[in-house]
């Protein structure tokens, strides 16, 4: 198993993970599948702000990928980042998630980000425990801010600060 930064043909598998997110689980708080349009534009976004977007794969394929974004659309926030983790329901529990969450975590580092944040479904227990391992802190737990499934969810910030040292530039 290998993290590498995703090209244009991994985008059937990027789109097929998280469709599958949106219609099994409460990873997403949205009802209808994104389509392969929609899944080029956001790459073709990611791709022109610089922001990474990692697949993991494996002898089978491309199993997960992950990416960060601004965190707030506002000058200074422009050192804090909020990821995703997705991860084919196949391929879960075989360290895919801890492999691309880490390789984030570097890609934010090298890129002098201050922290990172996370959005986690308050009942994605695996997802919570694999952040906390890796050294985030919950910060929040917001009650029932989405609604899906016929019922109300709660929402765990969770975040890492990067490096407590670095000074942003003077502006």
């Amino acid at each position: 198993m290998k993290a590498r930064t995703a090209m244009e043909s991994d985008l059937p598998a990027i789109l097929a993970i998280y469709n599958h997110a949106i219609l099994t689980s409460t990873a997403v708080y949205d009802y209808e599948p994104d389509t392969m349009v929609m899944r080029q534009a956001w790459f073709a976004a990611k791709t022109k702000s610089g922001m990474p977007v990692f697949v993991s794969e494996d002898e089978d394929g491309v199993s997960g990928f992950a990416t960060y974004g601004a965190f707030r659309n506002r000058a200074g926030y422009r050192y804090s980042v909020e990821h995703s983790v997705y991860i084919s329901e196949a391929k879960r529990g075989l360290g895919h998630g801890r492999l691309l969450l880490s390789t984030l975590i570097e890609a934010a580092s090298r890129h002098s980000m201050h922290t990172m944040i996370a959005s986690v479904d308050a009942q994605n227990e695996i997802s919570i425990h694999l952040h906390l391992k890796l050294g985030f802190a919950q910060v929040a737990h917001f009650r029932e801010v989405g609604y899906k499934f016929d019922r109300w969810l709660d929402l765990i910030f969770l975040q890492k600060i990067l490096d407590p040292s670095t000074r942003p530039d003077s502006n």
